[in-house]
């Protein structure tokens, strides 16, 4: 069985609670440890502004995971996201070396360091 690595991220409606979230975030980890993936990382980006409105909602909860598995974990998983009516929208993708690179420097921090040295070498600069 080759295991992939795989991110998604889904847009909850922001009708939820805090609570009703991190239910429906606990149901999308159980869908995933069902189908024997690995989470990586996990991370709530909150309610943010969305490009256009969804459904006349013009917010919603952001939600990212990042995880190791089968290819078929995809459809189990968007399925479940399909069947729930929390969810607004949703896009899972494939990653390769460079995207799993740049994941790996973002979790450690490192471009926030690089962004504050450029700016900083910048004001030197003026």
């Amino acid at each position: 069985m080759v295991l992939k690595n795989y991110e998604t991220v889904f847009i909850l409606t922001p009708l939820l609670n805090e609570a009703q979230v991190q239910e429906t975030i606990e149901k999308f980890r159980q869908v995933l440890k069902e189908n024997s993936a690995e989470i990586i990382h996990e991370e709530n980006w909150g309610l943010r502004k969305l490009a256009y409105p969804i459904q006349k909602k013009s917010t919603g909860f952001y939600i990212l995971m990042e995880f190791r598995g089968p290819a078929e974990i995809v459809d189990q998983l968007e399925v479940a996201y399909r069947r729930d009516e929390k969810v607004v929208r949703f896009l899972t993708t494939v990653l390769d070396k460079h995207a799993l690179s740049y994941n790996e420097r973002r979790r450690n921090g490192e471009m926030n360091q690089q962004k504050a040295a450029k700016r900083e070498k910048e004001a030197q600069a003026s």
